[in-house]
């Protein structure tokens, strides 16, 4: 994987790529092209519609490239493009009832008992057999439990559980309130619970 741009040949790059100049812009992009890819796939979960969304991002930054104005790296602000790219691209497929999810909710009441505060999921390749075929049946479960939250509730879950954003962050950068972030990633972890029951809640959202 290349290695990203220093600091300090950073800013060139961008005033070349600001003015047209497509090679500037490539050499900023390809250091971080899997984890734009990633996250845009997170949110979408079909590799096809976030090769495209990718491509859309990527058209998408170069045109707005002369309005970026240095407040923070290059690679954080194109990574929010692209996190916005991935939800707009999600909301143009048909959009789920607010309560698909309710199927898949733990029938018991709000007694303090929710998802902890960070689901681990551990990926990592073994070399037996049967462990793979585990990992491969928890990847089904855990995209088709994914698959089943409505648009809203999968962006802040992807965003705070698996991107590691805070709570504010996500709030700021998504235009609603902290309570509504917190609220939409525990119903989106009381989902994931009832179908990945082997991880136990042991806490709440902070």
């Amino acid at each position: 994987m290349p290695e990203p741009v220093p600091l300090s040949a950073e800013a060139p790059l961008l005033r070349a790529a600001a003015e047209g100049d497509s090679a500037a812009f490539e050499t900023l992009v390809r250091p971080h092209l899997g984890m734009f890819f990633r996250v845009i796939d997170r949110i979408l979960g079909n590799e096809a519609e976030s090769q495209d969304a990718l491509q859309d991002a990527l058209i998408t930054l170069f045109r707005e490239l002369p309005n970026f104005q240095g407040a923070s790296k290059f690679s954080t602000w194109a990574y929010r493009i692209c996190v916005n790219q991935a939800l707009m691209a999600r909301r143009k497929r048909v959009r789920r009832r607010e309560d698909a999810i309710e199927d898949l909710m733990p029938r018991f009441g709000d007694d303090g008992h929710h998802m902890s505060e960070d689901i681990v999921l551990d990926w990592s390749e073994d070399a037996e057999a049967l462990v793979m075929v585990q990992q491969e049946e928890l990847k089904s479960r855990v995209r088709a439990g994914l698959d089943r939250l409505s648009d809203d509730q999968r962006a802040v879950f992807v965003l705070r559980d698996l991107e590691g954003w805070n709570t504010e962050e996500i709030a700021d950068h998504l235009g609603i309130t902290r309570e509504l972030v917190r609220q939409r990633v525990h119903r989106a972890r009381l989902a994931l619970r009832a179908l990945l029951p082997e991880f136990a809640p042991t806490g709440g959202v902070r």
